[in-house]
């Protein structure tokens, strides 16, 4: 005997398994998004590894020691600046350096203005597309006749900014 009673639970059946997959798919594709939150942590690492690079070039190396980073600004060495921190942020320990590139800056004060000096010119690398992030630090100089141009003669503290990106 056949009759159309069982059509309908034919029909209700694969209405209920649409929904279910389609429920599946909408459960399975929004667990893999790429969230907002997870782009910024390259950026966040790149920015420590730079301010543990300045605050290590800030730390003498003795007690009662030349502050690196001090002596660096005060006789305005770019080349010195630029190896000495690009060795420390390109070290890694499987012996093949990093990427990173940098381009510093020292803003201080000429009486009542605020100039800036550019420590490290941005290298060919640059296009200005990257991804860079600024790193910071106050350093004290202290009062030096023989220090010059561009900071002059007296103690004041400049602020170092370096940009800092992978190329």
């Amino acid at each position: 005997m056949v009759n159309d009673s069982g059509q309908l639970y034919t029909m209700e059946g694969i209405a209920a398994g649409l929904v279910m997959l389609l429920t599946a798919y909408l459960i399975l594709s929004t667990t893999s998004i790429y969230t907002p939150g997870d782009t910024h942590i390259p950026d966040m690492q790149l920015e420590q590894l730079g301010s543990d690079v300045l605050a290590m070039m800030d730390t003498p190396d003795s007690d009662g020691g030349e502050n690196h980073l001090v002596d660096l600004i005060n006789r305005s060495d770019r080349d010195g600046f630029n190896s000495t921190f690009l060795e420390y942020c390109n070290a890694r320990t499987n012996g093949k350096p990093d990427t990173i590139h940098m381009s510093a800056n020292v803003a201080y004060r000429d009486g009542d203005r605020i100039e800036e000096h550019q420590l490290v010119k941005p290298d060919e690398t640059w296009t200005g597309r990257e991804s860079a992030v600024r790193v910071t630090r106050w350093v004290q100089l202290d009062q030096q006749s023989t220090r010059g141009d561009p900071y002059g003669s007296r103690a004041q503290a400049v602020l170092v900014e370096v940009l800092l990106w992978r190329a």
